[in-house]
């Protein structure tokens, strides 16, 4: 029986368990997933008892994903671009570090049907998660702009990756094709980091956020006239990429994507 698992401060809304362990039991795979609330302080011991455990493999969530990758063996050179790791695979005590999210950004703009190359996308915020969007976003041939509270983040990250950073206190000017929504503020929480009159100057507006399904920034971004992308499908869309690195097998990901949908319906009700 493998153990592979989600660690994150805070965890308990985390849909991964319920979408990977439904995979994992339609596939008759002797192989169970957890979530691990893991916080800051206590990540190094958390990595030596995934090592110490045997523990197959970890998806990564904030605030980890970019300090995990100190007490990695080896992490690869899509991961190390991006500057943060969302997936861990144990290969017989041997921590390999690795990026799904990028992926999993990619597939929900060109599944919705995003055309990007040689237009302008704009990222709220410059966390780990926003490292993965952005990189995504140039690989589709966008022109990034950067907002974060702090300014010095936004810059490294416009920096690293050729793009323009500016402060959150100027997202009202903001304009482009797309405007994606990177940071924790919604979850769980009707608040938006981004005023609502800024959706007028967008077609698109994506949130990575999937607690609340529709969070106030995708239903104001909704009400201005945008497309809306949620974060649900970017979760499944990367969790079914690390489930083929924790297992070897192709992943039923419609099941996954339904597992997870359900389980936030309820979510929703209580």
């Amino acid at each position: 029986m493998k153990v592979f698992g989600v660690i994150g401060y805070p965890v308990s809304h985390s849909l991964s368990p319920v979408m990977h362990n439904a995979a994992l039991r339609h596939l008759g795979i002797p192989a169970v997933y957890g979530a691990f609330e893991v916080g800051p302080e206590d990540l190094p011991a958390a990595i030596s008892g995934v090592r110490a455990l045997g523990i197959g493999g970890l998806s990564v969530t904030v605030p980890h994903k970019e300090a995990v990758m100190a007490w990695l063996d080896e992490i690869d050179p899509v991961a190390e671009r991006i500057g943060a790791v969302n997936t861990v695979v144990n290969r017989e005590g041997c921590l390999f570090g690795t990026n799904t999210d990028w992926l999993g950004v990619k597939r929900s703009l060109l599944e919705a049907g995003v055309e990007l190359s040689g237009k302008k996308a704009v990222v709220v915020g410059a966390g780990g998660a926003a490292r993965a969007v952005v990189y995504a976003l140039c690989e589709l041939g966008a022109e990034v702009e950067i907002y974060n509270r702090t300014f010095p983040k936004a810059e490294k990250l416009a920096r690293d990756f050729g793009g323009r950073a500016y402060a959150l206190s100027e997202i009202i000017k903001a304009s482009g094709e797309i405007i994606i929504q990177t940071t924790s503020v919604g979850l769980k929480s009707w608040k938006s980091p981004v005023p609502k009159e800024v959706f007028e100057n967008f077609q698109v507006a994506m949130d990575i956020v999937y607690v609340p399904l529709k969070t106030r920034f995708l239903s104001e971004a909704e009400a201005a006239g945008c497309q809306t992308i949620d974060g649900l499908k970017m979760l499944v869309y990367q969790g079914a990429e690390q489930f083929k690195l924790f297992t070897g097998y192709e992943p039923p990901v419609e099941l996954m994507y339904q597992e997870a949908l359900r389980s936030l319906h309820g979510k929703e009700r209580d």
